[in-house]
């Protein structure tokens, strides 16, 4: 049976000004300036303030009086209805906004806004500039570019040569043969720099390397280990190869150092994992002045931004006119709905820049000891609901402040997510950062005899008697953590 029923629910929505708002939030310093351009790109009422301008950035006019004037008068848009456009109320509004912050913040000079460009060259591209050296007929050098386009950035080759026949063929309609490809595989291999280039294999990389190197008994004595028994090689099974090289201490760790000297990515000098992570733009700077920490944000991040004169002298010359007709209207209302987008979008960027100040401000004084010594050990455990019972901000608004965000100090650049870590309960119940478990953790492993190596439970008798209760399984976790390899890994000769 279909009834009808009527319900009341409270439900929260966001509007879609605080959803850009929480985007905004999130663009890293290196990114904003991009997003300022894609605004000013569909907003054509905003743009960079003057900074020669002595007039206030949304004065209508230099006439007080005359300003005053129009304002008053009644615009009829249609025969029905009159409607009063208020350009003067609109924009007075906007000044009375108090949108700047102090000198504490921002300091006297100011950063130039241009961003050097890196000019590099790729790995590809240096591929391709040594095919002149092959000599090839026009269907080979097609051949040849396919066969390096499959090429990953560390260097290896990832299409198969039957593969590549039918993606020539059905890409490009160049017919070739599996002899052909195999042919022109085998010459990069062994003509092309970087060594090692063009491989399937890690354990081929490496054998390519070594027959480059001129010839001796340590490099025969490389190339039957990694033939033989690279299985062993990669476990560290080094007592078992040496037994059946019969090999001597000093004789086994020349050759098992030769190997490891290899690079096992011969891309990797040229590939660039994130070029938006290959170099950091500090969002923040924290300063020690005699014990003060001074906390200042980059003025990237404080973009002058205005709403553009033409437009309004567009809402002027409307003002001014006699006639008021349908046309005139929908011009007018487009017109103040850019002036409106723009204004909502410097109130966004100065919003952005209070909430990354408060935020920061709050890690620093929660965190005040490592910012002024530098230690691990002096972290605090904190979470974002720390920051966020401080800040009197959202959970997800902290998290979001913190997840792409960095801060340049005197002893480093440091992402933000790097202040947050877990509580851990010492013996005298004092509740310490997991981060500096794991910087003690991390000094004892680089302490240790790299040819015996501890163990985790080793580890975590240590970790204990320094009065840190943690189980073995948290001393493997925190290692992994750390990107330190089990002990059997870490052995050396």
């Amino acid at each position: 049976m279909i009834k009808q029923s009527q319900q009341q629910k409270l439900l929260q929505k966001l509007s879609p000004q605080q959803i850009q708002l929480m985007k905004l939030l999130q663009i890293p310093t290196v990114n904003l300036e991009e997003r300022i351009k894609e605004e000013m790109e569909e907003n054509p009422a905003l743009e960079y303030a003057d900074a020669e301008s002595d007039t206030d950035e949304y004065n209508l006019d230099n006439n007080p009086e005359e300003q005053t004037a129009e304002s008053d008068e009644d615009v009829e848009l249609t025969d029905d209805t009159a409607e009063k456009v208020e350009l003067d109320d609109f924009l007075r509004a906007e000044d009375e906004g108090d949108y700047g912050y102090s000198d504490d913040y921002y300091g006297g000079d100011q950063e130039e806004r241009s961003t050097p460009v890196r000019v590099e060259t790729s790995f590809h591209e240096y591929l391709l500039g040594q095919l002149s050296l092959l000599e090839l007929d026009e269907q080979k050098l097609k051949v040849a570019e396919q066969i390096i386009g499959s090429i990953d950035e560390d260097g290896y080759l990832r299409r198969e040569p039957s593969a590549l026949v039918d993606d020539l063929a059905f890409g490009q309609n160049v017919y070739t043969s599996l002899e052909e490809v195999n042919d022109l595989i085998g010459q990069i291999q062994q003509q092309f720099d970087p060594p090692g280039v063009c491989a399937w294999t890690l354990q081929e990389c490496l054998m390519l390397q070594l027959k480059r190197l001129p010839a001796s008994k340590d490099v025969k004595n490389c190339i039957e280990i990694l033939d033989k028994y690279f299985n062993e090689f990669t476990k560290k099974h080094y007592e078992k190869i040496q037994r059946h090289l019969n090999l001597n201490d000093e004789d086994f760790r020349r050759v098992i150092h030769l190997i490891i000297k290899l690079n096992p990515k011969p891309g990797s000098a040229f590939s660039v994992v994130n070029k938006a992570e290959s170099y950091v733009i500090p969002d923040f700077f924290v300063f020690n002045n005699n014990g003060k920490l001074e906390l200042s944000l980059n003025s990237k991040n404080a973009p002058e931004l205005r709403v553009s004169e033409g437009y309004r002298e567009m809402m002027r010359a409307y003002d001014r006119g006699d006639k008021k007709d349908k046309k005139q209207k929908e011009a007018v209302l487009f017109i103040k709905q850019k002036l409106d987008a723009a204004k909502w979008f410097i109130d966004a960027i100065k919003q952005r820049q209070h909430t990354l100040l408060q935020t920061m401000q709050a890690i620093i004084d929660f965190q005040r000891d490592f910012f002024l010594t530098g230690d691990e050990t002096n972290m605090k455990p904190m979470i974002l609901k720390d920051i966020a019972a401080i800040t009197q901000l959202d959970v997800s608004t902290v998290s979001r402040v913190a997840n792409s965000k960095y801060v340049q100090t005197e002893f480093g650049t440091y992402k933000l997510k790097y202040f947050f870590s877990e509580s851990l309960q010492t013996d005298s119940g004092e509740e310490v950062s997991t981060r500096e478990v794991k910087s003690i953790l991390g000094d004892i492993i680089s302490k240790e005899n790299k040819r015996k190596p501890y163990s985790d439970e080793k580890l975590t008798d240590m970790l204990t008697e320094k009065g840190y209760n943690i189980a073995r399984r948290t001393v493997a976790k925190y290692r992994e953590q750390l990107n330190i390899p089990v002990a059997r890994l870490r052995k050396e000769l």
